[in-house]
């Protein structure tokens, strides 16, 4: 294959870029992408960073230089939203190497730039999320747990669920309790438009939240916005009848994106590959109203993962009468729906069961790097100390280990850590362990 010839650095990077459970499956496609982002020294450096939050000490001793040399390095990766950096309240700076996605992929397309070719970077984001299934199918239909979740419409949830839904159910709340709100170019539509596919859905609409937003704001990358105009934004976007589709935590959500159904990723993954569960739904359905409902369509053509469509009515009196009908395994349960209905036939109600996210960004990516036979690499995480290359490939050699096999090593390894860690994961997962990792 083409990448089989791909020069070390960025082959190096590819690797780092897959110990983290939203990987990037090797491409030509890919290796042309991170050309276009990184110099070729760069992939190299970067492929050395821990996977976790790191400090300037971590990458200069990565790196074999000096903190001042290390830094320049860091804030240059910064200013280009390859490296996420953070200052914490006792003035250090924290750096991370976001995923793919969500992550430096969109935030190459989050603003109009002409330091990099973005017709180009576009054409080549299109052909391997869009094209090639790989990408796509390996960061959304693999493991339990998800990347993101969809928010209700808050505006047409019926008084009596208003007063019981729950915060985290709420993109507002998102809004409304951030350290730190940003906007920027919605990297879909913005993608979509270099390809000639984009719709005239509003451009500026992507919010990223808390540690996310402040850097993306301080590099230029997204604009700063208080509170306020993020809740319009996030109300404009209802009204237009886009989905709202954020981190799924319950807890300091990073981002929510408001989307559609012709551009969006996620919402692009879940008609593809719905079967899988990529997009993780809210605790609500849409339920139809058989005596109001017309069969005119509208509800169908809101929807964006076509899981509303029409079925014949079953009336004696009109035999050509049709009524709309839900596909409750397709759907998302947004809501964007029930304000389409010209007669007020559709309404929301709960699911049989509440679906309960992870709590925050670190459960998450946890949960997923358990699912995802990653967890080796997530905890141990700094390539530069030979300790974490032994251990990683210790316990990710346990954790893939039969039942039996498994408990006999954590006997002879006598780590508490180790035993706790393959405890878990047991508890979790039963007799799976091995073939998850």
């Amino acid at each position: 294959m083409a990448h089989a010839t791909a020069r070390g650095g960025f082959r190096d990077l590819v690797d780092r870029l897959n110990r983290l459970p939203q990987g990037a499956p090797p491409s030509d496609l890919l290796y042309r992408i991170l050309a276009l982002l990184f110099t070729e020294r760069e992939a190299a450096l970067v492929a050395l960073l821990p996977v976790k939050p790191f400090t300037l000490a971590t990458a200069a001793r990565a790196w074999k230089t000096t903190a001042a040399e290390a830094r320049k390095t860091l804030d240059a990766l910064s200013s280009r939203a390859l490296l996420l950096d953070a200052v914490r309240p006792d003035g250090e700076t924290r750096w991370v190497l976001p995923p793919p996605m969500a992550g430096f992929f969109e935030f190459s397309m989050m603003r109009v730039r002409d330091d990099v070719d973005q017709k180009t970077l576009a054409e080549l984001f299109y052909q391997y999320l869009n094209v090639e299934e790989d990408f796509v199918r390996d960061l959304f239909a693999r493991g339990e747990t998800q990347l993101g979740r969809t928010f209700v419409n808050e505006d047409v949830l019926p008084a009596e669920e208003t007063l019981e839904i729950l915060d985290w159910e709420r993109a507002s709340e998102a809004a409304r309790t951030a350290s730190h709100a940003a906007v920027g170019v919605c990297y879909c539509r913005h993608k979509m438009s270099h390809v000639g596919r984009a719709c005239d859905a509003p451009l500026e609409v992507c919010l990223t939240f808390g540690n996310t937003a402040d850097s993306l704001a301080r590099h230029g990358f997204a604009r700063r916005i208080d509170s306020a105009e993020a809740l319009d934004l996030l109300a404009k976007a209802r009204g237009l009848g886009l989905v709202q589709f954020g981190e799924n935590v319950r807890e300091r959500v990073a981002f929510v994106c408001n989307c559609c159904g012709c551009c969006c990723e996620a919402l692009l993954a879940q008609k593809r590959f719905g079967a899988y569960r990529p997009v993780h739904t809210t605790g609500f359905l849409p339920e139809v109203d058989a005596e109001l409902c017309n069969g005119c369509g509208a509800c169908a053509k809101a929807c964006p993962v076509d899981a509303m469509g029409l079925r014949p009515a079953g009336d004696p009196r009109v035999a050509a009468r049709r009524i709309a009908s839900l596909s409750v395994e397709a759907c998302l349960g947004c809501g964007v729906c029930v304000p389409a209905c010209p007669r007020g036939g559709l309404a929301l109600v709960r699911r049989a069961s509440r679906v309960i996210p992870p709590k925050d960004t670190v459960q998450r990516v946890v949960r997923m790097a358990i699912e995802r036979g990653n967890l080796a690499d997530l905890v141990f995480d700094d390539r530069a100390l030979a300790s974490h290359r032994v251990l990683g490939r210790l316990l990710g050699a346990v954790l893939r280990l039969p039942p039996v096999e498994r408990a006999l090593a954590r006997e002879q390894v006598k780590s508490v850590w180790l035993e706790r860690t393959a405890e878990l994961w047991e508890k979790r997962h039963g007799g799976a362990v091995g073939a998850a990792g």
